[in-house]
């Protein structure tokens, strides 16, 4: 329960995860080999770099990286979302590389759809769901029942009605029977 209590003081709270990224061979001549995260570690080593994992012919499994899943207060809506899904997952962002041999790197392990969308939106990203570890899934739930706070429907009301002001449609137009016409110019009498 102190760990409760502890979330509830806090804005954000980051556990440090390890990227798992799988290489394997292209279907196509254009594209010569894929790149897929595949899994998150919990407790994974601080100095992964590309470490190789498992090789199975042409597919190699990496320990690409170790970065921290920051989630913070705000954001709390968006991770009951991610985790109300039939397999609760989180977003791996990679981004270009110069580096040889490895044209990806981790930018960033994010737990909510939202944000994962922005990135996609370039196309420069490539943002994979990756289905969460089970001591995640807990984590990140202790955190929405701390900070997640429905908000009640408030139903938009119309302002009242001033003095003076049009009721429906156009108010350069005159006629009340054409309210949904749409205003023409006015010919100026004597010019043609």
């Amino acid at each position: 329960m102190s760990e409760d209590n502890d979330m509830a003081g806090r804005k954000s709270v980051s556990l440090t995860v390890g990227v798992i990224v799988e290489r394997r061979p292209g279907v196509t001549r254009w594209q010569r080999e894929v790149w897929q995260p595949r899994a998150l570690l919990v407790d994974a080593p601080r100095n992964a770099d590309w470490r190789e994992l498992r090789r199975d012919g042409d597919r190699v499994e990496y320990l690409a990286a170790t970065v921290p899943l920051t989630l913070y207060r705000g954001e709390a809506e968006a991770y009951r979302v991610a985790l109300s899904e039939p397999v609760p997952a989180a977003y791996v962002i990679l981004r270009p590389s110069a580096r040889e041999g490895f044209p990806w790197y981790v930018h960033l392990v994010t737990l909510s759809p939202h944000e994962a969308a922005l990135f996609e939106q370039s196309g420069d990203e490539l943002v994979e769901k990756v289905a969460l570890p089970d001591g995640l899934i807990g984590w990140a739930g202790r955190w929405i029942e701390t900070h997640y706070r429905e908000e009640k429907f408030v139903k938009r009301k119309r302002r009242p009605m001033e003095e003076g002001e049009a009721r429906l449609g156009d108010p350069r137009i005159s006629k009340p029977s054409d309210i949904y016409r749409a205003p023409t110019e006015r010919r100026q009498r004597g010019t043609r």
